[in-house]
């Protein structure tokens, strides 16, 4: 039977409603892609209500089509908002950090913005609010993943303290959130254009290493695109492909870095390697994910494997880089 320390058995509770309430914000994520993904964002133009009804009385033999899965979406929403509000309670009730206790309540501010975008966007009918829902999200996930970290028993153990060489790494980890965010922003900008692929083909873009945009080039595109029964692309909208792809290479190359300078200052055995090297193989993944999605013309599918997989990317560095942080309290060197 492991031995575990009277703090640890004591917010034990806490940690629990946080792994269960990530677990369901996941889903959540995975839920809303789809809906994006199919393009059924619109399918309950009311809210907070369903065609009029409560939300929670509308009749499941409505639930047909789009409506479906904007109305699970909306449903799975609400859940995530309960089990938040008790993440909460619980935090304030086992847990005596007052830091922990700040977490607990912004993520209970996160969870009711979040949803107030989300009914923003239908009232509104505004693509802009879903990117900042997106991003929303999947900061708010990062955040359950840390509160359920900290209460965690390796964190309470002191594990993630006094590790003077993982917390020289915090800025090569603030580099890559920086660049993760910034991927997260462009790709949630694609998706809510509601466009089809501005670029089909990869690893080369019409043929070539970066493609000609001129008004001759653009429209000898949009021809070929025509005969093939897709709507017209714009330059901007090729721009913004263009953009996620070089910053996808920004970001391998930031990881790999990572991993390299992991690899020559720990020794065997040390976290970080196991972290950077699941890291690398989870960005490799990525890219990979990305180019099947235009292989396969964007598919509903894998369009949507491939957002569920950078939420999860978003989240893993969130922690990674509050974890880097952390190695620093107890070295002497960590700062305010």
């Amino acid at each position: 039977m492991v031995d575990i320390s009277p703090e640890a058995a004591r917010v034990a509770p806490v940690h629990r409603v946080a792994l269960l309430t990530a677990l369901a914000t996941f889903l959540l994520i995975v839920v809303g892609g789809l809906v994006t993904s199919k393009g059924v964002g619109m399918s309950v133009p009311d809210w907070p209500t369903t065609y009029g009804y409560n939300m929670f009385l509308f009749p499941y033999s409505k639930w047909v089509g789009g409506i479906f899965w904007e109305h699970s979406h909306r449903l799975i929403a609400s859940g995530v908002g309960f089990l938040t509000l008790i993440l909460a309670g619980v935090t304030f009730w086992k847990e005596k950090r007052t830091w922990v206790r700040w977490l607990a309540v912004g993520a209970v501010v996160a969870v009711i913005l979040q949803g107030v975008l989300g009914g923003l966007r239908v009232t509104l009918y505004k693509d802009q609010i879903g990117i900042f829902h997106a991003a929303l999200a999947q900061s708010f996930f990062g955040l359950l993943l840390i509160i359920a970290s900290v209460t965690g028993k390796g964190f309470l153990a002191g594990k993630w303290t006094n590790d003077l060489v993982a917390y020289s790494l915090r800025r090569l980890g603030m580099a890559a959130l920086f660049l993760t965010y910034f991927q997260l922003g462009i790709a949630a900008t694609i998706r809510h254009q509601h466009a089809p692929l501005a670029i089909r083909d990869f690893p080369t873009a019409y043929g070539a290493l970066f493609p000609e945009t001129s008004p001759e080039a653009l429209a000898k595109i949009n021809t070929e695109r025509q005969k093939d029964r897709i709507a017209p692309v714009s330059a901007s909208q090729i721009y913004l492909q263009m953009t996620h792809r070089i910053g996808a290479v920004a970001l391998l190359l930031v990881v790999i870095a990572f991993v390299t300078r992991v690899v020559k200052v720990t020794t065997l055995g040390h976290w970080l390697r196991g972290w950077s090297l699941l890291w690398c193989g989870a960005i490799l993944l990525q890219i990979l994910l990305g180019a099947i999605t235009i292989w396969f013309n964007k598919a509903a599918d894998v369009a949507t494997t491939h957002m569920a997989l950078g939420a999860l990317l978003t989240s893993f560095t969130i922690l990674l880089v509050f974890r880097l942080f952390c190695a620093g309290h107890g070295t002497g060197e960590e700062r305010a």
